[in-house]
């Protein structure tokens, strides 16, 4: 990333985009959320769509605008934050694979689309790391433009991707469903448990 400062504005949003958009991965958490919004009416999973990718969306803002201060403020550090939310997964993961009905998730008051899916599972650890390094070269205000528009256009391609993903669920019936929750279960156990081990070879520098 050491060559971002001599890159135009546009090259520089552009290659933002493609960053983001990559470590983001819109395919990657359609399985996810297919699993998370099995039992929802059509209207409420394209509501969560975009409600997830708009969680995203706030948190990558929040951490490129005020992260490092937050942080430091607090004393955390980024492999502090990467264990904590490979947890959180790793926690959805083991409710997704046994079945076990969280009631937070399934009440009125319970929202997918902030806790997993808007965070961390989309605007997780490698997301945020990423976003504060661009910030990081984003010199004047032409750079600091294409960011905030390549972070934008990520977002709404998520929102996009989540949505038309809810057409999936009329073809594959309540078994399939299941069978969708096992394998996103498994997977993002997978997912949680490298975040962990990532956040402690950083503690130790191993």
């Amino acid at each position: 990333m050491n060559n971002l400062g001599s890159l135009s504005a546009v090259a520089f949003g552009l290659q933002a985009f493609v960053t983001l958009l990559v470590i983001l991965d819109p395919p990657g958490a359609t399985p996810f959320f297919l699993a998370l919004v099995g039992d929802r009416s059509p209207r409420e999973r394209v509501r969560l769509a975009w409600q997830a990718a708009s969680v995203s969306l706030f948190v990558i803002v929040l951490f490129a605008l005020f992260g490092k201060f937050v942080l430091n403020y607090l004393h955390v550090s980024l492999f502090g934050l990467q264990g904590a939310g490979g947890l959180l997964m790793l926690l959805i993961s083991l409710e997704l694979l046994t079945g076990k009905d969280n009631p937070d998730m399934n009440s009125p008051k319970g929202n997918i689309a902030l806790v997993p899916l808007g965070t961390p599972l989309l605007a997780g650890p490698g997301a945020i790391v990423t976003t504060m390094l661009y910030v990081n070269y984003a010199h004047g205000t032409a750079k600091q433009g294409a960011l905030l528009l390549a972070i934008v256009a990520t977002h709404v391609i998520i929102g996009i991707t989540l949505m038309f993903s809810t057409k999936i669920l009329g073809l594959i019936k309540e078994s399939g469903v299941t069978l969708f929750a096992r394998i996103a279960g498994l997977l993002l156990a997978a997912i949680a448990v490298e975040m962990i081990v990532a956040s402690i070879k950083g503690f130790f520098n191993l």
